[in-house]
């Protein structure tokens, strides 16, 4: 695969979770932003929407406005995007990994794109890697408001490595991270 660059959503609101800046919140030891940030290091362009922070470092940018969802931050984050193919992650996976990632990119080859597939047989489309300029020609008459109806379409590989795309959306999502974590290091 060509070049790559990494678009990271971080800026929901985290309403299941009371609120809280679930990217900050940490497994074993370190933010889960931090994780996400560290599985595409070899990207060109690490490019997360949402709040600015001190670190991890990356370019930061914002979707308005602010925590308007998922299809406005990738509009925002994919405007940033300069490579032929880009990497689309949320931030609150703690359990993806550079590995997961790497086999992705080598799925996506020879289709529009790939996605994670969860443990439940769901892709993740917050987990995923596309073609920088099949994703541009397919927003350019979207309409939608879901990524599943922009990303479908363009019929990626999927990929099923459950375990990369576990997220935390609930506190017992996170604590069952926390707990998992900790068993297997």
């Amino acid at each position: 695969m060509d070049g790559w660059d990494a678009v990271i959503l971080a800026g929901g609101a985290a309403r299941r979770m009371g609120g809280v800046d679930k990217p900050g919140l940490r497994v074993g030891g370190r933010t889960m932003l931090e994780r996400v940030v560290d599985a595409v290091q070899e990207a060109a362009t690490v490019v997360v929407v949402g709040p600015p922070r001190p670190h991890p470092p990356a370019r930061y940018v914002r979707e308005d406005p602010p925590g308007s969802g998922p299809l406005p931050a990738l509009r925002t984050g994919l405007a940033e995007v300069v490579s032929p193919w880009f990497v689309l992650l949320a931030a609150d996976m703690p359990f993806l990994d550079s590995t997961a990632v790497a086999t992705l990119r080598t799925a996506a080859a020879p289709a529009a794109g790939a996605v994670l597939v969860d443990e439940e047989g769901q892709s993740q489309w917050l987990a995923s890697v596309w073609r920088t300029a099949a994703v541009r020609a397919a927003l350019t008459d979207y309409a939608g408001r879901s990524l599943r109806g922009l990303f479908a379409p363009l019929t990626p590989v999927r990929v099923p490595l459950g375990w990369a795309a576990r997220d935390c959306d609930t506190p017992e999502d996170l604590a069952r991270a926390r707990r998992d974590w900790q068993q297997q290091n």
